[in-house]
């Protein structure tokens, strides 16, 4: 097992990796921006080092600066978290040939993941169900773009084959519609991720974002640990996400959930890994693989009693999964609501001085945050400050719970989105399960309106 990691990340998941690693008796070091030198992550990590300005670019992107602290520390491994690098191959190969150790998938896995049209690939040759659209990136043809869209039938997406974070995408209604589509998120994906290929898929009108978490080790062994509903979106980001999804058959979540861990047998995937999907009218559709750990993960954790940010240092370390997918078992419900630092329905970020900061507690909450009272939150970031999780016995009672914790939240000093989570604990719709990807944006459109 290694003595001493650094945690190439900040903000909340910095200090949840610090955490794990406390608990198995190994060192952290916290690298950080000018901006972070007073994060709690950073005043509770063993060693910290300041890579850089605030801006990312200069510091958290930084790979020289990431990869000098972890010699002048003597750290073994690398963590990286989720976004920043945690998806970038060329980091994952750095790191390796640097002499560390990268915690998660193997740079060429990240490679064959992260391009979108290669990721599909891999899982129809595994088995995996896919999303009706072209076979591989568009070509330049424009006769032969329009014979695709016709047999796929519209309403049709474009995609940028290296996107991610709801960004190189567009809804194409018609065909009159369709080349000028194309052609913008062609110089988009190009502009965004440097590589201007893209794709098309069927646009389902309204499905369910549903993922299956999974854990695989270099030692041939992978298993699936259930799904989590993630339907709660605006602008394709996340807010509100829940573990195991509403109204789901079991049969139909161990057929997929098997199919994903085969999957990862058949590719060598190691480490964490989520498998995203569409799902609509009993069917689910892959759309994309995160080769890191996600956001959302404690909703896992909570009801699965496995502490994923621990197996993957595990894994990264050598060592077998230690469970097989028999021992698996989903045990009550968990919701998470994602706090962010924002106008709760304007969505303007609201960096600033938290003059007053109190967390909730009592039975089945967990707040993953690394803010308190007099912190400053950057404008530099992400404004995500923390996670409320709450979990229940039965999904009526995760809500009941997650209700009082609401109530009891206090933060002051900036804005928060705690006044929408609250709404929607209250929304019938939500409170019934099931709702589609477009619920969000349809209920704060209507709200709007209504002004």
């Amino acid at each position: 097992m290694f003595e001493k990691i650094l945690i190439a990340n900040r903000g909340e998941i910095a200090l949840r990796i610090q955490r794990a690693c406390r608990e198995m008796g190994i060192k952290t070091v916290a690298v950080h921006s000018e901006a972070d030198a007073e994060a709690k992550y950073v005043k509770l990590a063993d060693e910290s080092v300041c890579i850089g300005p605030p801006q990312s670019t200069l510091s958290y992107l930084n790979i020289p600066a990431i990869i000098s602290a972890a010699e002048v520390t003597d750290s073994e491994a690398i963590h990286p978290g989720y976004g920043f690098l945690s998806e970038n191959a060329d980091f994952a190969e750095r790191v390796e040939q640097s002499g560390f150790v990268f915690i998660g998938p193997r740079a060429e896995t990240i490679r064959l993941m992260g391009d979108k049209v290669s990721a599909k690939d891999a899982m129809k040759a595994s088995g995996v169900p896919c999303v009706p659209g072209s076979e591989g990136s568009l070509p330049d043809d424009q006769d032969e773009i329009i014979r695709i869209a016709k047999s796929v039938g519209y309403p049709v997406i474009i995609k940028a084959a290296g996107g991610g974070g709801g960004r190189g995408m567009r809804v194409v209604h018609t065909e009159a519609a369709l080349l000028n589509a194309v052609s913008m998120t062609k110089n988009e994906a190009q502009t965004a991720f440097g590589n201007p290929m893209v794709y098309m898929e069927k646009f389902l009108e309204n499905p369910r974002h549903i993922e299956i978490q999974v854990l695989a080790d270099e030692h041939g062994n992978a298993a699936f640990l259930g799904e989590r509903d993630c339907s709660m979106q605006r602008r394709h980001q996340k807010i509100i996400e829940e573990a195991p999804a509403p109204g789901l058959d079991p049969k139909l979540r161990d057929k997929i959930g098997e199919r994903c861990a085969e999957a990862c047998r058949k590719i060598g995937y190691r480490g964490a890994g989520t498998f995203e999907f569409l799902y609509e009218n009993g069917e689910f559709f892959f759309i994309e693989m995160n080769t890191r750990v996600q956001v959302e993960h404690p909703v896992t954790e909570m009801i699965t009693c496995i502490d994923i940010v621990q197996e993957q240092v595990r894994i990264a370390a050598g060592e077998k999964l230690s469970f097989k997918q028999k021992d698996i078992r989903l045990k009550g419900h968990a919701i998470e609501c994602r706090l962010n630092a924002e106008d709760p329905y304007t969505f303007v970020p609201s960096p600033g001085r938290i003059t007053v900061y109190h967390v909730p507690g009592g039975p089945g909450i967990r707040v993953d945050s690394h803010v308190y009272q007099n912190y400053v939150v950057p404008q530099y970031y992400d404004s995500m400050i923390g996670k409320l999780i709450a979990y229940g016995a039965t999904r009526e009672q995760a809500i009941a719970r997650m209700k009082t914790a609401l109530s009891e939240m206090v933060v002051e000093g900036i804005k928060t989105n705690v006044p929408l989570h609250q709404d929607l604990m209250r929304d019938a719709a939500f409170v019934q399960g099931g709702t589609s990807i477009h619920y969000l944006e349809h209920k704060l459109a209507a709200a709007k309106k209504a002004q």
